[in-house]
């Protein structure tokens, strides 16, 4: 049900009616926009001070330029809401039944105003330096603009973007969206440059864009919608790179958002009342509660540890290092190939770099992984948070990281089943000083368990003994293990349940054990299958008579999809596991 039908946003399917209204009307459909981004943020949860701070230089964009024709990439699209808006789909915020109807990224499959799905930093740049050359080639003539900012200029990609960019011989707009944030503080010498800009109103001859090349402009208010309608004016139709530079305020419209712009660029549901979330607290401890306290306990023990992130210190609840022991702390920006090179860098010279990486954002850092880490053979220690099923974003899914990790040579990749064990694996992954080694942090809740103290130099699998069926449930998913273990019980079936404690490598003599007196082993992993664990246990079985069945995520790209769906069609509700095991022995 539409909550506001008195709103001018009503009347707006396509930018063309944008165009007809009023610089007053454009201003009244900004407030508008953010009443709106407030309503569904305090109801569902999403990006807020992103969204809110480009309201205006997106109503400008679509007043003045003709998309979908002329094209505009957004980088990272999580400040995509008042496009959207604008662009068609502003049921998806004006009627609360309809909320879910729209994706919180650009996604082509959505709307012809989208180009990519974009989830990711720093891409921006380089994908509209492509367009633009691919327009030229084909001779045509629409404006191409990236918009880059929030962050992203940190990332490697925006270097190599724009250093390629500043070279195209036609028209290439980049709109570098300056709210003096990232996710954290935005930090490097990135943020020194941006600042002479600005305090100099973009007149500094430290340029890094006029140095390369760039045509530049700035805009001090970014937040003015008459001078943005007359910055986008004055670079349409231009025939060659320019950068325009806008200074913004992340936030705007909403005070707490302006007061705590790291807490509120991503949010939970909340009341609008009170800026308090309406979720309920992780019950503690949990795995990153346990992190927490072991990298403090370690710092403590005045050992040279040092916690590092790429510009994501909330997943983590790294507020409390980055406090109270800022020595042992590092924030690279959004850039996680920085962050692996930086952390090789670290060990070499005999720190304990520990490295936390959230598992759909440590994709973007595979060949550091490789060439870097695991070819040096280097003890770095990482964490992996986020690293299984999620109903996220396709852009923001964490189902890959054992497809990586586990399989590169040197990387030992451990999957804890309780929070003792996982204290137990850092414990011994920051004492080990030969190989990198990384901690697969449960996503689903685990139990505190028993106590443990373990050498993980080499891998036992701890073995519940029974017969007939093995169940081998990694990490989170051994309690998954349980469960079906029981139903089995029902059956008569008294079946085996494995600890593996690893994704990257197999304890040969057990597996080799179980053919004494099992059929078949089963091996649960709450990640993709392709590459996975299960693929491993079943090549190691290929010579022999035992049947495997492997139980994970397909190969796909899911988007915006419930976990309990994607659980369902996998086949990874203990019922389904169960019946499907029975099936199988019943053959």
């Amino acid at each position: 049900m539409n909550q506001h039908p008195d709103y001018l946003l009503n009347k707006i399917s396509s930018p063309k009616d944008l165009k007809k209204l009023s610089l007053a009307q454009m201003e009244q459909l900004a407030q508008e926009i953010r009443t709106l981004i407030l309503e569904k943020d305090a109801a569902e949860g999403g990006h807020l001070g992103p969204d809110l701070g480009i309201v205006e230089a997106t109503i400008a964009y679509h007043y003045v330029f003709d998309a979908p024709k002329d094209k505009i990439i957004w980088d990272v699209s999580h400040q995509t809401y008042p496009h959207k808006m604008l662009t068609g789909r502003a049921y998806g915020w004006l009627d609360p039944d309809r909320y879910e109807d729209v994706t919180p990224y650009t996604n082509p499959e959505e709307s012809p105003y989208d180009y990519y799905a974009v989830g990711h930093t720093s891409t921006s740049v380089a994908l509209a330096t492509g367009m633009a050359k691919a327009r030229d080639m084909l001779g045509k003539h629409e404006n191409i603009t990236a918009l880059i900012g929030d962050g992203s200029l940190t990332g490697g990609l925006a270097f190599e973007g724009f250093n390629n960019a500043a070279i195209e011989k036609g028209n290439l707009i980049i709109v570098v969206n300056d709210n003096q944030m990232s996710i954290d503080k935005n930090i490097g010498g990135v943020v020194t440059a941006l600042k002479k800009l600005r305090d100099s109103n973009g007149q500094s001859p430290d340029n890094p864009f006029t140095a390369m090349g760039f045509d530049y402009k700035y805009v001090s208010d970014g937040n003015n919608l008459q001078d943005m309608i007359s910055a986008f004016r004055a670079v349409k139709d231009i025939n060659h790179p320019i950068v325009l530079h806008i200074n913004t305020l992340k936030g705007k419209g909403y005070q707490p958002a302006i007061d705590n712009e790291e807490a509120h660029h991503w949010v939970l549901p909340f009341d609008l009342k009170t800026d308090k979330t309406t979720v309920p607290a992780p019950k503690t401890p949990n795995a990153t509660t346990t992190v927490i306290d072991l990298l403090e306990k370690h710092i403590k023990n005045n050992e040279k540890i040092l916690a590092i992130n790429a510009a994501i210190p909330g997943v983590f609840g790294l507020d409390v290092i980055k406090n109270k022991y800022p020595e042992n702390y590092k924030d690279v920006g959004i850039a996680e190939q920085e962050s692996v090179t930086f952390a090789v860098g670290a060990v070499k010279e005999g720190i304990v770099p520990i490295l936390l990486e959230n598992s759909t954002f440590l994709q973007r850092a595979y060949d550091q992984l490789s060439h870097d880490v695991a070819a040096n053979d280097l003890p770095v220690v990482m964490v992996v948070a986020n690293g299984g099923i999620t109903g996220g974003s396709k852009t923001h899914l964490g189902i890959f990281d054992n497809t990586m990790i586990a399989n590169w040579p040197n990387w030992e990749y451990l999957a804890p089943t309780t929070l003792n064990e996982l204290k137990s694996m850092f414990d011994w992954a920051v004492k080990q000083r030969k190989h990198p080694v990384a901690i697969k942090s449960p996503v689903t809740p685990v139990p505190e368990g028993e106590v443990v103290d373990e050498d993980y130099s080499t891998i036992h699998y701890d073995i519940k003994r029974g017969k007939q069926v093995a169940i081998i449930g990694l990490g989170d998913f051994y309690q998954l293990g349980e469960k079906v273990r029981k139903l089995l019980a029902d059956h008569s079936i008294n079946a085996s349940l494995i600890n593996p404690k690893s994704a990257a490598h197999l304890d040969v003599e057990a597996l080799n054990d179980l053919k004494k007196d099992h059929e078949l082993v089963v091996t649960l992993e709450n990640n993709s299958l392709a590459g996975g664990f299960g693929e491993k246990v079943a090549s190691f079985y290929g010579p022999s008579d035992m049947k495997v069945m492997t139980f994970g995520e397909k190969r796909e790209y899911t988007d915006l999809e419930s976990v309990a769906s994607i659980y369902k069609r996998n086949h990874l509700t203990p019922d389904q596991i169960s019946k499907d095991i029975l099936d199988v022995l019943h053959q």
